[in-house]
Order: C-alpha cells, then structure tokens, then sequence
C-alpha cells in the first residue's frame, strides 16, 4: 500500500484549468502533490475528509501591498482566512525595496502605504528583501515588483520634474540589481503625484532592464477616468518599446460620466492583445481605496475615512459627517486629516462586472493592510468573487471563477508549477464549501474572515484549519519563470 504524508479524500476537484470539476483524492508528500485520482488503495499519516467540499489550487492575489505585513504580521490572516496561497507585491510604483538611503520623512504619499514610519532601510537592495523573507518566511508565498515611485523617491530630490539622464541611470542600476534578485518587473503608479511628472521616455528608459529579464510592467497608469484610452495606449507603448509584458492593475473606470466605458476600454485592451502581451486584473468592488486628497474626495459621492495621522480617531467615519462635525469645508477637513487614506465610491456595478467577467482578467484584492479601518476587499476578495459573482449571480461558473484567480494568475506572472492540482506540482491547495462561501467583511466592518474556508495549504503545509490561523510558515520567495510564462504567452488574444 502507497503510504503519504496527507492524502484528501472525496474532493470535488475544480484543478484551475477551467476543465469541470470532478471527483478525486488528492496525495500530498512534503510540498507537492503526488497523485490525483482514486487512491482507495493508498493511506496516509493524515487523512481529511473533503465530503461535499471544492478543492482548489490555493488562490494567487496577482495585486497586493503586502511588502512589510509579510514581515510585520507573517501569518498573513486577512488573506489565508479566504484561501489565497500566494501575494503578488510592490505594485503601483510602490515597493519597500529597495532602499539604499533612508526615506525622507514625512514619507511622501503613497509610499505611506506600506509603512508610515520612514523605517525602511532594512532593506537596502532588493536583494536584502528576498533573503530577509526566505530567512522569516511568512505563511503565504510572496513574489514582487521593483516600484517606479520608489525607485523616484531616493534618487531625486525635486520628484516634480522629470528624471534627468544621471537620475535615470541611477534608477537603472537599481531596477537591475532588482531582476537580478528575483524581481517580477516594474510597477508604476503615474496618477500619484511623485511620479505625475515622469514621461514616457523616463519610464520605458527606468524600466529597460527588465527586457533582459521577460519581466513584466505592470502599471497603475496614469488616468482611470476620462482619459483612459490615451492611458492604454501610454501603458502599450511601454510595453513594445521593451518587448515586455503589460498588466493593467486593478482596471476601473472611475466617475459617473465615464460609467458603461468598460465597453470600449475592453475592446481596446483586446485589441491590442493581438499584437502584443496584455494581461490586466481588478478586484470586485464599486469602490476604490487610496490615501486621502481633496480632490479624489470631490468627485466621490461618498468618502470613508480608514486611517489618519492628523485625527485618528476619525478613521472608519465618512468625511461628509466629519466636515459637518467640524463645522469646516471639505478642503479644511482634508487638510487637517492628512496624511491619510480613504476609500471613495466612484464606480458602477455594471461595469465592475463586465471588467470581471472578461475572460483574461485576473483576481486581485489591492488591499492596504495598514489601514486602521481597511477596504473590505482586504479581508473579502475571493469568497466574493466565488460567493456573489459565480454562484448568486451567475456571472460565470465556479470553474472559470478558479481560473481567474489560480491558473491563469500562475501562467501570465509567470509561477512554475502553481496554480493547477496536478501531480508533481506544489501543494498550495484551498478546500471550500461553495454552498456556504461569502465574504463577510464590509465598509463598516471591514475586518472579518470569510465564510466557507475549511483548509488551506501552502507548500504542504496546512495555514488555516478550524477557522483560524496554524502558525505555520511554509511561505518561500517565488521568481518568475519563462517557461510558465510561455504557457500564457502563446494563448489566442480575448
């Protein structure tokens, strides 16, 4: 008899493919997966009964600010309490590596995002990072880009002005010394004001090194709104100008005026699929989250406050309720709040789903888990989109729902041998009752572990069981592969 370290018995499969769900046991040896099928004849020092249960491969959050939780926190609880196996970071130009200087203080937002305190020269290459994880790993696997803003931040005094050719250089050095350690690629985040005033020219020339490296870009571009379009197509020229890889982070189309614009946004997109690599994700809400400024804060409907160094004791509160309690304009009231982060209601439902249902989208939760009072999309990302999208509203079946968030996560970022239930591949597995699954977590209380989650494994190891953390850290540093990437590389355009 075929003896194994864990062996799941009488799941129903859903493998990431896309392929329909079957009935099978899985055997676990050590970090991997070691058969799939009927193993009535096998045994194991541990056996779980998955009877009425979905295994999964563990989820990958392709869109994360997990940089300095991974270290601060390393059981990772928001995002293994809803079965995510794997956090993609350093996105939005913003990254906590690396950084050969110390941070000017105040730090300068977004780069507050991570970590406020301006204590970031642990990390002073990229290097550094990726060995400090693989020395204290967290719960959760972790891989990053090299963020542009960051990158901005300790080379440039005047981050108003575009890089000079000695600034840029610079930057390359680091961007390479970045790939070299096992950066995904670049990030940018051209809305934010430190990098507003760099150019096209400044990011294809920063960015360069990754060519060498098949890294990808991936960017919060410049316009979510009215000039979305011209933003693509800013993000595209990148992209060709390198022959490298684009995602398009967190797609929305953000104001009233641009609502149903997704039509043509995705169009585009498609498009330009079909001459060039496009990947692109989005998280499945109506409202975004960012730090706090007057002027996202005028043309937000609604505007919740979720953390703040001037009143703390005013996050989780909408801002039109502080601005009537301080008897002051909307202008003062941020003014006295910042720095600070809110979250704005900006979007449409009907676009929020379109953008989800496209089949190349990915899943990712652009959670920010140093809010006091944090998006609910932190805590409840992925048993929405498996709860609301696929089984209460029929936005796709449950098998497509995984792919988005498994195995077409795994093979556009380009991460061997995760992202299926396959023999010979790791053992980042989720099992969920898809009956039950829900997230929980709202806007007025936003820190809450989904419903469903029964188990979940990261590297063979069991991360959440019981509804609550195990204390386990099986998480490792993951590069990207080319090979995987390939497999993503060669799909027809959607």
């Amino acid at each position: 008899m075929t003896r194994h370290d864990i062996l799941i018995r009488h799941a129903t499969v859903i493998d990431g493919t896309g392929a329909p769900r079957r009935t099978a046991d899985i055997a676990v040896d050590g970090d991997r997966i070691t058969a799939i099928g009927d193993l009535s004849g096998h045994s194991a020092a541990r056996e779980i009964d998955a009877t009425g249960l979905i295994a999964a491969p563990g989820f990958i959050d392709v869109h994360t600010h997990d940089d300095r939780i991974l270290f601060s926190d390393p059981s990772m609880t928001a995002k293994v309490s809803q079965g995510v196996t794997t956090v993609i970071g350093g996105n939005c130009g913003i990254s906590l590596a690396p950084m050969p200087v110390p941070v000017k203080r105040p730090v300068t937002p977004p780069l507050d995002l991570l970590d406020a305190s301006g204590d970031w020269y642990r990390f002073p290459t990229f290097a550094a990072y990726v060995a400090a994880f693989n020395a204290t790993p967290a719960a959760v696997n972790c891989a990053h880009y090299v963020g542009h803003t960051t990158l901005r931040a300790i080379t440039m005094d005047d981050l108003t002005r575009p890089a000079s050719p000695a600034q840029i250089a610079a930057m390359q050095d680091l961007v390479a010394e970045a790939m070299e350690a096992g950066a995904l690629g670049v990030s940018t985040g051209l809305a934010y004001p430190p990098a507003i005033a760099a150019t096209t020219e400044e990011v294809i020339e920063v960015t360069r090194p990754i060519a060498a490296h098949d890294g990808l870009y991936a960017t919060h571009m410049r316009d979510e709104s009215g000039h979305s379009i011209e933003a693509l197509d800013e993000s595209f020229a990148v992209g060709r100008a390198l022959g490298v890889q684009v995602l398009i982070s967190h797609h929305k189309l953000a104001g009233e005026e641009n609502f149903g614009q997704s039509v043509q946004t995705l169009a585009h997109i498609g498009a330009h699929r079909a001459d060039q690599q496009i990947c692109l994700d989005c998280y499945p809400y109506e409202a975004s989250s960012t730090i706090l400024t007057a002027s996202h804060a005028k043309v937000s409907p609604r505007t919740i406050v979720t953390w703040s160094v001037g009143a703390p004791q005013m996050a989780g509160r909408e801002l039109s309720d502080i601005c009537a309690e301080w008897g002051c304009d909307l202008d003062t009231a941020c003014a006295r709040l910042i720095p600070a982060g809110a979250v704005y209601f900006r979007m449409c439902e009907e676009d929020v789903q379109r953008i989800l249902a496209y089949p190349p989208t990915m899943i990712g939760s652009d959670g920010l888990p140093h809010d006091e009072r944090p998006h609910p999309r932190l805590w409840g990302t992925f048993p929405r989109v498996l709860g609301r999208y696929a089984r209460d509203l029929g936005l796709f079946d449950l098998e497509t729902a995984v792919h988005k968030m498994t195995g077409l996560t795994a093979s556009e970022i380009g991460l061997a041998e995760r992202g299926e239930l396959r023999a010979g591949f790791m053992a980042d597995i989720t099992l969920f009752d898809d009956r039950t699954i829900a997230d929980r977590a709202t806007y007025t209380d936003p820190i809450q572990p989904a419903a469903g989650i029964a188990l979940v494994m990261v590297n063979g190891a069991p991360v959440w069981e019981d509804g609550r953390p195990t204390g386990a850290r099986p998480g490792r540093y993951l590069r990207r592969d080319r090979a995987a990437h390939k497999m993503a590389a060669a799909r027809p355009a959607g």
